[in-house]
């Protein structure tokens, strides 16, 4: 009689093996203790000789649980939803348990008979943001026991874990009327989703309590695809700032909003909700409130496991929300001007910015930097600058390069901490993203009229303080434009300073570091006192350097010591006073350095020969 195939190998076999029943032999395998132990021994041995392994289902249906828990999402495509899978995943395998997962797409009315079929083949069942109506829930929840609701409250017998998103929305509206909004429009999400009932209602009540707050409430849906076909309608409803059902919305409404030629947020704010992984690295990068999904599917499994073992373990709460500031949200946009003429020039204090106006309108706005990512090395600068016509001549965060903000005072290198941004050249490496990011940080603004003044500390990537800087800015009207005056004087308190730029590395020619200025990309003429075009300005002396793009000017003047020139116009469109050209400038301790530029920005094209004269004139 040949040897049986050790695949099949049954309880039969091992139970003639051991000489025992076959009844016996299942006991001993599902561990009950109704067995004498020399018998659980003689049953253990053949069943190892005999190489066999009990089925997971014939135990399941021995001991009438599956060690299977069933989980029901409306949308496997959400981020949100595979983040909880992901909690609730991670939780359950320590305890021994699977995870059977089924999608309804949306679909309500399918609903109820995928949760009962999920049960049917599992343990417990956990339904992740139902999309069934009331009436149909509180019929299927008994048929399904035990279960948990996840985003959706039920009623008092049936576990809940729900976060707050009224008070998420809130959250946000707070945040955009803090920056100076109050006309928002609200991308609400589907129908049938009880977070987007919640966030309506919060939405309500803010309106009530907020005096001047108004809301365009606006259908849109739950993905990128519904945020990128709400833009036409958001435009048309004049508001100042978006608030997306979630960031999958506000994704496709960013990438809209940047083909049809929209700023966020110099021109419009977009937030979202939920912080999903990507939005930080949305473009910009997407303000939004952090919804903790992975700890919300670990808490829903902690309560669905102590209801299955009738356990009295102290389980946590919902974890708080937090919101995630970055660069989507912005100050109010000013009102539309005309290019008529101005008669004074003085800044004013917005929200947590500072404004630069004439009578017709915005001219600069001042940032702190506070919403920079750390690789960008956080800085206070300047953004929008814009002509008195209105007509924008910087840029920020673009996407050739995003670590360039508007203007600003960065440095490539300082003692090794990057104040510049991005990745740093290396001697024999080339350039190389390397945690060597600082900061510049604000003690406290004054404003005097047309002067802003900024006491600022300069950080290393370790929080040590390396320098500091008193900045002054000055604006003011001249030559049918206006005129503005950048001063600094950085003091090595802290001691001896070395300024380095890629060129003092070894990478000829890169040797940006300064009093920077990033200008739009656009069709360029440079004009500078060596003559026409880049070659004749880049590494020159010239006391003043021009942009012209189309019908608008930016003429650049170093009044006091002239430092190189390096500039850009086709990769990109930028100029500095260069610190380290060809060697790297040291600073004793306590030793000052003064820093300064005057840009003219004109509503016309000048040629070289006005530019001329209108620099001596400044």
């Amino acid at each position: 009689m040949g040897r049986t195939p050790k695949d099949s190998i049954t309880i039969a076999d091992v139970a003639r093996a051991a000489e025992v029943s076959r009844a016996t032999v299942s006991r001993v395998m599902n561990g009950r203790l109704s067995v004498a132990p020399e018998i659980v021994a003689r049953v253990r041995a053949a069943a190892e000789r005999l190489n066999y392994r009990p089925s997971d289902l014939a135990r399941s249906l021995s001991l009438g649980r599956t060690n299977m828990v069933a989980l029901v999402v409306p949308d496997l495509g959400n981020p949100l939803f595979q983040q909880i899978l992901r909690g609730i995943t991670n939780a359950s395998a320590a305890a021994g348990y699977k995870v059977l997962v089924a999608e309804t797409d949306e679909d309500p009315n399918a609903e109820a008979a995928i949760a009962i079929e999920a049960r049917r083949r599992c343990d417990a069942l956990i339904m992740v943001s139902p999309r069934i109506d009331e009436e149909r829930l509180l019929e299927l929840l008994p048929q399904v026991q035990p279960v948990i609701l996840v985003n959706r409250q039920g009623p008092a017998e049936v576990t809940s874990v729900v976060v707050d998103y009224g008070r998420a929305v809130r959250i946000v509206v707070d945040h955009l009327v803090g920056l100076g909004h109050r006309r928002l429009a609200f991308l609400s999400g589907p129908a049938a989703s009880t977070s987007n009932v919640l966030r309506l209602q919060a939405l309500a009540v803010a309106e009530r309590e907020i005096p001047g707050l108004e809301l365009v409430r606006l259908e849109c849906g739950r993905s990128i695809e519904d945020g990128y076909a709400a833009v036409e309608r958001v435009l048309e409803s004049q508001v100042t700032a978006v608030v997306a059902f979630n960031d999958l919305v506000a994704f496709g409404l960013l990438a809209r909003l940047n083909e049809v030629g929209v700023a966020v947020p110099a021109d419009l704010s977009v937030t979202g909700m939920d912080d999903i992984g990507l939005a930080r690295f949305a473009v910009p990068s997407l303000t939004t409130v952090r919804v903790p999904q992975k700890d919300l599917g670990e808490l829903a499994w902690q309560r669905l496991h102590a209801s299955i073992t009738g356990l009295s373990d102290e389980v946590g709460g919902v974890p708080e929300l937090r919101l995630a500031v970055r660069a989507s949200t912005g100050p109010v946009p000013q009102e539309p001007r005309s290019e008529g003429s101005a008669d004074q020039v003085g800044w004013q204090q917005q929200g947590d910015i500072f404004a630069l106006g004439s009578s017709s309108g915005l001219l600069a706005r001042y940032e702190f930097g506070r919403r920079m990512p750390q690789v960008h090395a956080p800085r206070p600068y300047l953004h929008p600058v814009r002509t008195l016509g209105g007509h924008p001549l910087t840029e920020v965060s673009p996407v050739d390069h995003r670590h360039h903000y508007g203007v600003s005072l960065a440095v490539a290198q300082v003692n090794g901490t990057s104040h510049w941004g991005g990745r740093t050249y290396v001697r024999g490496q080339g350039p190389t993203l390397l945690t060597n990011h600082g900061q510049q940080r604000s003690r406290g603004v004054t404003v005097n009229n047309r002067e802003l003044v900024d006491d600022i500390t300069w950080y290393d990537e370790q929080g040590r303080p390396q320098l500091v800087e008193r900045r002054r800015l000055t604006g003011d009207l001249a030559f049918g434009g206006w005129r503005l005056d950048w001063r600094s004087i950085l003091t090595a308190r802290y001691g001896s300073i070395r300024i380095d730029s890629p060129a003092t590395n070894g990478r000829e020619g890169a040797a940006y570091g300064g009093l920077f200025w990033r200008l739009p990309a656009a069709e360029t003429t440079v004009l500078s006192a060596d003559g026409e075009g880049l070659d004749a300005a880049f590494g020159s002396r010239s006391p003043w350097l021009a942009f012209v793009q189309g019908d608008v000017s930016l003429l650049l003047l170093q009044p006091d010591q002239v430092w190189p020139w390096f500039l850009r116009s086709e990769e990109y469109v930028g100029a500095c006073p260069a610190l380290a050209w060809e060697q790297p400038l040291v600073l004793q301790p306590n030793q000052d350095l003064t820093l300064s530029l005057t840009a003219l920005l004109l509503d016309r094209a000048v040629d070289a020969a006005e530019a001329k004269t209108l620099a001596g004139q400044l």
